[in-house]
């Protein structure tokens, strides 16, 4: 939890739910557990607070007392920016959403923009921006006006910029916003929200339609599930003819979508190729390749580089 969520507005609930972090660092995911509660008796409605015993309780084998924290985080946060409806869904407590709370996706990444960078390329070895360039460029064309979908804070912008007219970015996350306007790369930034109908998405706010003729999306899709929506907005952007390149995660096997353990969504390749079909784009070239590293685990991408008919 960052720090703007860490405080229940009683000292000494605070207090206890640092010792019980102390503890839960320490390997005793049960004793930190029953310090949670006590804190929690003491400002029932503390949504990070029954978050956080959630996730004890979890770690400790307590299924259902886990799945209990959750619905309580739920009650008392229904904005749901924990994203305590995805955990339920891992625990079977719940339906998969199509699409994660946009609350959740927001404070995430306004929560991680000083240290994305770091973290995801420093340490993760993230490397979907180069090689999703390094895709657009075997095209051998220079586009006009190129929209990068998810932006964040501008990884893919200077590594397309050199063939790219206009460069304009949208993201959920206004932090994340700013930091890619530091970079000086983008012509123009906006915030939008990619699981919304296309039209409520903040991209055609000034009711441009096909405009395009690069649409990127670095790393995005994960954070979406069902992408009917993304394809239908990628549609009304781009032109005849441009190109449409994105990554997602490998959920290998299947005609769909699941959620991970990392409260990422995974695609197949075989459901993202009907999204292509049914939206008209032409599949130039597939390439399946490690994206980062989780943990000690290394996590698999498909990029796809596409083409809308002309």
């Amino acid at each position: 939890m960052q720090p703007n969520q860490l405080t229940s507005g009683d000292v000494i609930a605070d207090r206890r739910a640092d010792y019980a972090k102390m503890l839960d660092e320490s390997g005793e995911p049960n004793a930190a557990a029953e310090l949670m509660e006590q804190a929690l008796e003491l400002a029932p409605r503390w949504g990070a607070g029954w978050y956080r015993l959630a996730g004890y309780r979890e770690k400790a084998g307590n299924k259902d007392g886990a799945i209990e924290a959750y619905r309580q985080t739920l009650e008392v946060s229904p904005d749901d920016i924990f994203g305590a409806e995805l955990k339920l869904a891992l625990l079977g407590d719940l339906a998969t959403p199509d699409q994660p709370p946009s609350s959740y996706v927001e404070r995430l990444f306004d929560d991680y923009a000083d240290r994305f960078e770091a973290s995801l390329v420093e340490k993760l070895d993230y490397s979907v921006p180069a090689k999703l360039a390094a895709l657009v460029a075997t095209t051998g064309r220079n586009y006009m006006l190129a929209v990068d979908l998810g932006c964040g804070t501008g990884l893919l912008g200077p590594e397309i910029r050199d063939r790219v007219a206009r460069l304009e970015g949208f993201d959920l996350s206004q932090n994340m916003l700013a930091k890619a306007a530091e970079k000086n790369v983008y012509d123009h930034l906006a915030q939008a929200d990619l699981s919304l109908a296309p039209e409520a998405t903040g991209l055609f706010a000034e009711g441009a339609v096909q405009r395009a003729d690069l649409i990127t999306a670095a790393d995005v899709l994960m954070y979406l599930g069902n992408l009917e929506s993304v394809f239908e907005a990628v549609s009304a952007l781009v032109m005849p003819g441009a190109d449409f390149a994105f990554s997602v995660e490998d959920a290998g096997e299947g005609d769909g979508f699941h959620l991970a353990q990392s409260l990422r969504y995974a695609h197949s390749e075989i459901y993202v190729r009907a999204l292509c079909i049914r939206h008209g784009l032409e599949i130039v070239a597939v390439s399946k390749t490690p994206i980062r590293k989780d943990g000690a685990n290394i996590v698999s991408g498909i990029l796809f580089l596409t083409r809308k008919a002309a």
